[in-house]
């Protein structure tokens, strides 16, 4: 059966959870469409994220793949358009990494466009009465080192597979110690999810593409 990989992150900046990992690992092994959903822990660290993508990918030959991360600032699921060629890192990552004005990917494009249906995804969200929008700005963190990670193994790799990366606003017991901060129960997460990948395939299947191919 063919697979959609979702991507999550584990804790990071002194939080004990990550609301991506929790919302994207309830989704494992859910069939959709013909489709099964393969969930897969990330790890905040530049480089090593890179590599167990890699890992996921080969384990699970994904025809889809959408990462998912937390964004303290958003108050919305945020589908992002736009993977940027930088590391550039406010605090460091788990394993005490700070990059500074690095690249993710040494001589490659400077960005990448999502290859999902990011704009027929957050419209599915907001019918569903799930705040979603578009996003031009992943950030320089770990979250944008994976999505344009995952857009360059398209690109050099892998050209069947389609790739976007979804930013979520903090869970509740995580904003309840940053007040002022949005938030967003992770069951509601959960079903954005399943509404992404439901449209992801939709799409496809109203491009009258073959069952298992998104391209």
């Amino acid at each position: 059966m063919p697979t959609i990989l979702l991507t999550g992150f584990e804790p990071f900046g002194g939080e004990a959870v990550n609301p991506s990992w929790e919302a994207v690992r309830r989704l494992d092994g859910w069939e959709c469409r013909g489709h099964r959903v393969a969930a897969r822990l990330m790890p905040c660290v530049f480089g090593a994220s890179l590599d167990a993508l890699d890992r996921a990918v080969a384990e699970t030959d994904p025809v889809a793949l959408l990462g998912v991360g937390q964004a303290q600032s958003r108050a919305e699921l945020s589908l992002e358009r736009v993977a940027v060629n930088l590391d550039d890192a406010r605090i460091p990552d788990t394993a005490g990494n700070r990059p500074v004005d690095a690249p993710v990917v040494a001589g490659g494009p400077a960005a990448y466009f999502a290859s999902l249906p990011v704009k027929a995804i957050a419209a599915a969200l907001r019918d569903a009465g799930i705040p979603a929008g578009l996003s031009h700005s992943a950030g320089s963190f770990v979250c944008n080192h994976l999505f344009y990670g995952a857009c360059h193994l398209r690109a050099v790799r892998r050209p069947a597979l389609r790739v976007g990366f979804l930013h979520i606003p903090l869970a509740p017991e995580q904003a309840v110690r940053h007040p002022g901060v949005p938030s967003m129960a992770i069951e509601q997460v959960v079903a954005g999810l399943r509404i992404a990948v439901e449209t992801i395939l939709t799409t496809a299947e109203d491009r009258h593409e073959p069952a298992g191919t998104l391209e």
